[in-house]
């Protein structure tokens, strides 16, 4: 085995935004955090050394992205994904929230109409409103335990809002829903029709759990390649947000003329050195180190599961098909979304994402975070019982 999940890192002190902004985000110092999407995990030893081999070189001058970091790109997409990429499909950007905003502003004009769902991440509105768009939001419909998407409500919007770009987070994110080849199909040929442009953040796509499986939408058909773009990194899988790095895929050559304009014109185009070297060591080396962090995710899911299902009945949750949050229904409490965080935050010293923050449709939900520890998640959920039963 080549990790020890189990080992507790102390973070505090070292500029992390999920354990050195307890009183900024909370009030308090004294709050466990469980709340934004990165790991407690030692990022894999392979990554590291790769990185102190770099540092060996003694220079930190410019760089450019090596052929083996775009073979290396190329290869995990088409072993995992099926996704078969040539280095001219390839973009690099500093992180996919960025990726998000050079959408936005490449393809479409400012007024235009940029669809996306609710719930959803909340830099999908962010970047739409920020840059002068009409959002427009598909409601989530949950059925059986899982978000479900409403085709009657996206394609009417996508004909009655003009709408340009729509934003699909696959795996979703809060939810944890790995899209079906079935929803996947509608949703592109709703587009297709409507000619609209297609984003697909798929940075979640390499952490989904057996027996699910995750699919590009750009692979489902050669037609589609004309209007998705799909975004992606390495970053999340192998806990390195810090590296700043991610991908871009585009096969059609006016979109893919438009989006590296639009980074030339802002000067996006230039990327971190260590966000090459730790992607390229991450696809070519990190792949047992995944299988292992998977496995462990997994306990961790089923444990809290069950910690719910036992100790607190009354809150109904999604249980992912991927990732490593948890979607919690507190609706039972009929307390406002204010309230909700602050009885988190004063009964149980818990730090969680407030549901509110992803859309008007994830009020009275929470989002957690279980990518730690089996006992800093065993401490968790005893937190979040002491909140909710007080």
């Amino acid at each position: 085995m080549q990790a020890n999940f189990d080992e507790i890192i102390n973070r505090k002190g070292t500029n992390s935004v999920k354990w050195d902004m307890l009183t900024e985000k909370f009030g308090s110092e004294d709050v466990l955090p469980m709340w934004v999407a990165d790991m407690d995990f030692a990022t894999p030893k392979t990554i590291l050394s790769a990185l102190k081999k770099s540092l060996d070189v003694q220079i930190l001058g410019y760089s450019i992205p090596s052929d083996g970091l775009y073979d290396a790109i190329i290869d995990w997409q088409s072993n995992h994904h099926q996704l078969n990429l040539n280095k001219s499909d390839i973009l690099f950007s500093p992180g996919v929230v960025p990726s998000l905003a050079l959408m936005v502003t490449a393809l479409t004009e400012p007024g235009d109409s940029v669809m996306i769902h609710d719930p959803v991440y909340p830099p999908f509105t962010e970047v739409v409103r920020s840059n002068q768009r009409q959002l427009v939001r598909s409601s989530l419909i949950i059925e059986n335990k899982q978000f479900k998407m409403d085709f009657v409500d996206i394609e009417e919007k996508l004909k009655n809002h003009s709408v340009k770009l729509f934003i699909l987070c696959n795996p979703h994110n809060p939810g944890g829903r790995v899209w079906s080849t079935t929803e996947l199909k509608q949703l592109a040929e709703l587009c297709k029709k409507y000619k609209v442009i297609l984003v697909s953040d798929e940075i979640h796509g390499d952490l989904v759990f057996a027996p699910h499986s995750f699919t590009s939408v750009v692979t489902l058909d050669p037609s589609y390649q004309e209007f998705v773009v799909t975004l992606t990194a390495a970053t999340k899988t192998f806990n390195m947000a810090g590296v700043k790095h991610s991908m871009i895929f585009v096969k059609n050559k006016e979109l893919k003329a438009k989006i590296a304009m639009e980074q030339h014109k802002s000067e996006q185009d230039g990327i971190n050195t260590f966000g090459y070297v730790a992607t390229e060591a991450a696809y070519n080396t990190g792949e047992v180190w995944l299988e292992e962090l998977l496995d462990y995710l997994s306990e961790n899911l089923d444990y809290a599961c069950k910690f719910l299902e036992k100790e607190l009945p009354q809150v109904k949750f999604l249980k992912p098909e991927a990732t490593y949050l948890i979607w919690l229904d507190c609706s039972y409490l009929g307390l406002s979304d204010s309230a909700l965080r602050k009885q988190l935050v004063n009964m149980g010293r818990l730090g969680l994402n407030p549901g509110i923050s992803f859309g008007p449709n994830g009020s009275q939900f929470m989002r957690m975070n279980i990518a730690t520890s089996r006992a800093t998640l065993k401490e968790g959920l005893e937190r979040l019982k002491v909140a909710l039963t007080k």
